[in-house]
């Protein structure tokens, strides 16, 4: 029961964390347009890091 609610942790609240990141990046205007799409590379790969983990882990996120 524990890794069901963590996974469904993970895949409702991480979307919503990567559009606020992509929003964020974006409107700044100190990076370049190389780094933002680095930036945003990264924040995909990223995205999988909670899953990867409680799969990996055998689910002992707490």
């Amino acid at each position: 029961m524990k890794i069901l609610i963590e996974v469904l942790l993970s895949i409702f609240l991480h979307p919503i964390a990567m559009i606020l990141m992509w929003l964020n990046l974006a409107n700044r205007s100190d990076l370049p347009k190389d780094r933002k799409i680095i930036w945003f590379v990264v924040s995909i790969v990223w995205g999988l890091g909670p899953i990867l983990y409680l799969l990996i882990d055998d689910g002992r996120f707490w």
